[in-house]
């Protein structure tokens, strides 16, 4: 395991497989009991209504300053069902591998999603393992898939953005899209810039529990914030209406954008959210988003309006810094292909 590589032995279900299991995976992910290692977990814990989610990662490059595929697999997942106003408690995990992927680096990466999982007080409790020849899959992909507990009622929906609402943003945008591409490219000048992967599901609770009635909640990863500004307008069928001076956006990423011609609006994140609810609500939630290192630079970022004179239904419509009007589209295209 210290100096070897996944061989498509290790994908056969015979031997080698259950040591690739025993020794990498299940010495990580088992937790305080040794799992039946059946077809399927058994989850007899847990009660509705439940929240369930599943995602894809095929980074490229795997790791990075920040984060890595390993610890993004559970974030991601994580994040996903939390945005429904739920606790996660159990995830899946299934791996494809490279023939010829490095033990060592598979090990770091199992490490990291153990690591990720504990921060987040969830349990990975069924997985799966294939390995494909080499060239016919990159290093590696990770699927997980998510359960949890529904606390919110009603559960927060992308259709439930409403007139009156706030925006809120609990931090700066476009860290993970742009570390991605410094350390793919190796760019000198950006090394400093870090994912910003996170679990949200405390911070998330935190909100159900001590301000309550959150319209919705989304997390910005691919497309970036503009992409789910434009799923909840349409969605709800009303006007977001934003301000680019209360985005917050850090310095070195601004820059850094400037120099690529990329738009941190249009880049992914790993570790914010958006928040629709009240205005009267607004203060408090970003209150309780301070107290935690993820939601330390949030921000009321815009409101709700009722389509009009100021846009159409569906439409998100950007102030810029100038003072004027935009719309702020849709992404089209692949801004940053393999980013999460």
């Amino acid at each position: 395991m210290e100096h070897g590589r996944v061989l498509l032995d290790h994908g056969s279900g015979g031997e080698a497989s259950q040591r690739l299991i025993r020794e990498l995976f299940l010495s990580r992910f088992s937790g305080p009991s040794q799992p039946a290692l059946d077809d399927a977990a058994l989850l007899d814990e847990i009660r509705g209504p439940l929240a369930f989610s599943t995602d894809g990662y095929i980074i490229d490059p795997v790791e990075c300053p920040g984060g890595d595929i390993g610890s993004l697999a559970v974030h991601g997942t994580v994040n996903d069902v939390a945005m429904l106003g739920a606790v996660p408690l159990y995830l899946s995990c299934a791996f494809i591998l490279e023939e010829g992927l490095p033990l060592p680096l598979l090990t770091r990466l199992a490490q990291s999603m153990a690591d990720a999982a504990a921060a987040a007080g969830v349990r990975i409790v069924t997985g799966d393992t294939k390995v494909a020849p080499r060239g016919a899959a990159d290093k590696i992909f990770i699927t997980s898939a998510g359960i949890g507990r529904v606390i919110a009622e009603p559960a927060p929906s992308g259709s439930r953005a409403a007139p009156g609402d706030a925006v809120l943003l609990s931090g700066c945008v476009g860290d993970h899209g742009l570390a991605i591409t410094a350390r793919r490219g190796g760019l000198s000048g950006l090394e400093g810039i870090r994912s910003d992967s996170a679990p949200l599901n405390r911070m998330v609770e935190a909100l159900v529990r001590d301000v309550g009635d959150l319209h919705v909640l989304r997390d910005p990863t691919r497309g970036g914030l503009a992409a789910t500004l434009n799923e909840i307008a349409r969605q709800s069928g009303i006007v977001c209406r934003v301000r680019e001076t209360d985005i917050p956006v850090r310095d070195t990423v601004a820059a850094g954008c400037a120099v690529l011609g990329l738009d941190p609006l249009y880049l992914a994140n790993e570790g914010k959210l958006v928040c629709v609810l009240p205005r009267h609500k607004a203060d408090t939630a970003l209150s309780v988003m301070r107290l935690f290192p993820e939601g330390r630079d949030a921000a009321c970022i815009g409101e709700i309006a009722a389509p009009g004179a100021d846009g159409k239904a569906g439409q998100v419509v950007l102030r810029t810094r100038l003072g004027g009007y935009r719309l702020l589209g849709m992404p089209e295209g692949e801004q940053l292909p393999r980013i999460c």
